[in-house]
């Protein structure tokens, strides 16, 4: 794409937009700026709840791909692919799943987590090599990210994604995108202009770091990794979660703070098996099968 062309595309978007309520950003005290990011903010939540309907449509594809032995798959360039790898990063000690169920890919490797890969996220063919490399399947949902709407390297992705017969859904902050076009499943949260022209790691990134929280949580959730609102499958990896470990138990079945130390330990650390076991008063190898039987629902 040459550059006039690229400037005019960018010149239609949303996103790129000058705000004409921050047009005197740069003379406001520090309280008027913050006052302004604030009522930013606060638009977000409300483009999001248009998209309700289209994220519960991706959530239930996600919980069918994990019944089938699929992943979920975020890839995104930029800060929309550093929110993909955080919030996959968050599911295993969260939710106690492999690392392998939950996958964040950004457009020039772990490298560009911490500094810019400048032409990566320009490369349609990058994408598709970079799914192959994860032998990506049917079973699979690959979420693209991209705020804009027109990352060449998000839409190599869905487009490689819809070509083996995955799921592809789309993640973008501007109507009518083109990798909304080359998914199946298109959220689209306009958040308008952020403050800061086309800073978009700003009301963007809220807007995507709220829907990939949904995506995620709602899955987990759906497929029995709750009780109540209570997160059973937490890792208790440290002294903080040990003693979440400890709360949850007690709150799910109003033991006492030893009684739930004492079948922790009879559960060796797992905290849902601890909970079956006391809820209904049977040793670890036969709650164990119960909650097999089960599918991991304690319900």
């Amino acid at each position: 794409m040459s550059q006039s062309t690229l400037i005019d595309t960018l010149a239609k978007l949303v996103s790129e937009n000058r705000n004409p309520n921050t047009m005197d950003l740069d003379t406001l005290t520090t309280l008027e700026i913050i006052e302004k990011m604030n009522q930013a903010d606060a638009e977000v939540p409300v483009a999001i709840q248009k998209e309700l309907p289209q994220i519960a449509k991706a959530v239930d594809a996600i919980c069918q791909a994990f019944a089938q032995g699929g992943r979920l798959i975020y890839v995104g360039a930029g800060t929309s692919g550093r929110l993909g790898v955080l919030d996959a990063s968050e599911c295993p000690p969260t939710f106690s799943v492999d690392k392998e169920m939950v996958v964040g890919v950004t457009a020039g490797g772990k490298e560009a987590m911490f500094e810019a890969q400048e032409g990566a996220e320009d490369s349609f063919t990058l994408g598709e090599q970079d799914l192959t490399e994860l032998n990506l399947t049917a079973q699979d949902v690959v979420v693209g990210i991209a705020a804009s709407g027109r990352t060449p390297y998000v839409i190599g992705c869905l487009q490689y994604a819809n070509a083996i017969h995955a799921t592809s859904v789309s993640v973008s902050c501007n109507p009518d995108s083109e990798i909304a076009a080359n998914a199946q499943i298109a959220i689209s949260p306009i958040v308008g202009p952020e403050i800061l022209t086309g800073s978009t790691r700003l009301k963007a990134g809220t807007a995507q770091k709220l829907v990939l929280n949904m995506l995620s949580t709602a899955s987990m959730v759906k497929i029995g990794k709750a009780y109540q609102n209570l997160m059973v499958d937490v890792k208790p990896t440290n002294k903080k979660l040990v003693a979440r470990a400890i709360r949850i138990v007690m709150q799910a079945t109003e033991c006492s703070k030893s009684r739930a130390e004492e079948v922790l330990k009879e559960a060796q650390m797992n905290v849902k098996l601890a909970i079956m076991m006391q809820l209904t008063r049977q040793e670890k190898a036969q709650a164990e099968a119960l909650l097999n039987k089960q599918k991991g629902f304690i319900r």
